[in-house]
């Protein structure tokens, strides 16, 4: 036995502490509803005041597609409107309008001299400019342009038996309103 079981003072001294305990916390129950309910009114009031911001921004790295073709497409889009790229894009996915390109490529109808429809990369920055299009809206922006389309080459892993290099791409979108890029060109 210790000395605990042999002093009957201190448990009833510890029993009283107890007493008091359950008194305190039972007390504030009826106030913790009214705390949380204000709890809630504070955490609306931020979603309200969200910050309005200058851009929006989407980047991805290490893509499966063609550096090339990337920087292509990258040009094609750089200065328009998020809608009208993925428009412009889907038209390429259907073979009605090429992405131009330079090199020994060869030519193909309309306004351009040589130009490709490159598929794979195609799906990838339709993906891309959508995300870019919810982060704008998040972001409050009114009237998004394509400001910097920037595609890098990524590290290439080897393939299978090790001769072969995978193609990687990193690509970055930015978007910024119409009226601040206008005053910054």
């Amino acid at each position: 036995m210790t000395e605990k079981d042999y002093n009957p003072q201190q448990k009833e001294r510890k029993a009283m502490e107890k007493e008091k305990t359950k008194k305190i916390v039972e007390a504030p129950k009826e106030t913790k509803d009214k705390k949380i309910e204000d709890k809630k009114e504070i955490r609306k009031k931020p979603e309200k005041e969200v910050p309005k911001k200058a851009e929006a921004i989407v980047n991805a790295v290490s893509l499966p597609i063609s550096t090339k073709y990337s920087v292509a497409i990258c040009k094609f889009i750089k200065g328009k409107k998020i809608e009208s790229a993925i428009a412009d894009l889907e038209q390429v996915l259907v073979y009605k309008k090429a992405v131009p390109m330079k090199g020994e490529i060869p030519h193909r109808k309309g306004k351009i001299m040589s130009g490709r429809y490159p598929k794979k990369a195609t799906e990838h920055f339709i993906k891309l400019l959508k995300s870019l299009l919810a982060n704008s809206n998040t972001n409050r922006l009114d009237n998004p342009v394509i400001t910097d389309a920037v595609a890098n080459l990524a590290s290439r892993p080897f393939g299978r038996f090790g001769r072969i290099r995978k193609k990687r791409t990193h690509v970055s979108i930015k978007v910024k309103e119409k009226k601040k890029w206008k005053k910054e060109m």
